[in-house]
C-alpha cells in the first residue's frame, strides 16, 4: 500500500480554493470517497491525517477547504472571523457545500455512486447541512459538531444515513439540543444514530484540545471509541 497526496484545485463564486486528496495508489479503479470538513481554523494538517488514514482502508479521503486556497487562521479571533461568514450566511455555505460534493464526485479516483461526508467542529455542521438539504450522498457523520439547523430546510427528505458523536458535557450543545437534532432527523426520514459520551467535552478528538475552561478537552478514549464506530458505518453506507 502506498498513499499518495494531490491537492484539488477548484472556483467558487470566483473564489478558488484548494482540497487535498488521499488514495492508495496501489488500488485500481474507482473508489468510495470519503469527505472530511474542516474545523473553524479551515483546512489543516489535522483534516489531512484524516484523510490519509482513510485511504487507508480503501477510501479516498478529501480534506475540503471551504475559505480559501492557503487560508487558515491562526487564533480564537482569526478562526472566529473565518468562520462567521459562513455561520450567518447558510445559503452560501451549503452552496458551497455541495458544490465540493460535485467536485468529489467527478474526480477520477472516485465513485460517484458512492459518497459519504464527515466533519469536526463547525466541519460537523457542515455535514449535517449537507444531509438537510437533501444531497445524493450514502451517509454523513458529525464529530461534536453544532446541530443548529439553517431554518430553511424544514420537510427536506434527508437520503444520507446520519450518525453524530457526541460530547455529554460540551457546553456549546446542550442536551435540548440533541434531543432537537434526533426530532429533525425523524422528521427528514433520516436513518439515524446520535453516540453520546458521558464526561466528555467539545473537541475530544483532537489531541491538541486542552481548554476545560472554554469547555474543550481531548479524550482518547472517546476519540477511539467513535473511530471504531464511523468505520463500521461507512462499511454500512457503502456496502
Amino acid at each position: 500500500m502506498a498513499v499518495k497526496t494531490r491537492a484539488v484545485e477548484y472556483q467558487h463564486e470566483g473564489k478558488t480554493l484548494e482540497g487535498m486528496l488521499a488514495f492508495d495508489d496501489a488500488q485500481k479503479g474507482a473508489r468510495p470517497a470519503v469527505i472530511i470538513s474542516h474545523a473553524w481554523a479551515g483546512r489543516s494538517d489535522f483534516e489531512i491525517e484524516v484523510a490519509k488514514r482513510l485511504a487507508g482502508y480503501g477510501y479516498a479521503g478529501f480534506a475540503l477547504d471551504l475559505y480559501g486556497k492557503g487560508v487558515l487562521g491562526n487564533s480564537v479571533e482569526e478562526n472566529q472571523k473565518l468562520m462567521t461568514p459562513f455561520v450567518e450566511n447558510r445559503k452560501l455555505l451549503r452552496s458551497r457545500l455541495l458544490h465540493i460534493v460535485d467536485v468529489v464526485k467527478g474526480l477520477p479516483e472516485v465513485d460517484k455512486s458512492r459518497v459519504a461526508a464527515i466533519g469536526y467542529c463547525f466541519g460537523g455542521l457542515c455535514v449535517l447541512d449537507i444531509a438537510r438539504a437533501g444531497a445524493d450522498i450514502q451517509g454523513v457523520a458529525s464529530f461534536h459538531g453544532l446541530f443548529t439547523p439553517p431554518g430553511d430546510t424544514k420537510g427536506n427528505k434527508i437520503k444520507a444515513k446520519v450518525v453524530a458523536y457526541h460530547g455529554w458535557d460540551d457546553p456549546m450543545v446542550p442536551p435540548e439540543d440533541v434531543v432537537a437534532l434526533g426530532k429533525e432527523l425523524t422528521e427528514g426520514g433520516s436513518d439515524w444514530q446520535i453516540h453520546a459520551y458521558g464526561g466528555v467535552l467539545h473537541a475530544f478528538t483532537n489531541p491538541q484540545a486542552n481548554n476545560p475552561a472554554l469547555g474543550a478537552k481531548y479524550d482518547k478514549k472517546a476519540a477511539d471509541r467513535s473511530w471504531t464506530s464511523l468505520i463500521e458505518f461507512l462499511a454500512e453506507c457503502f456496502a
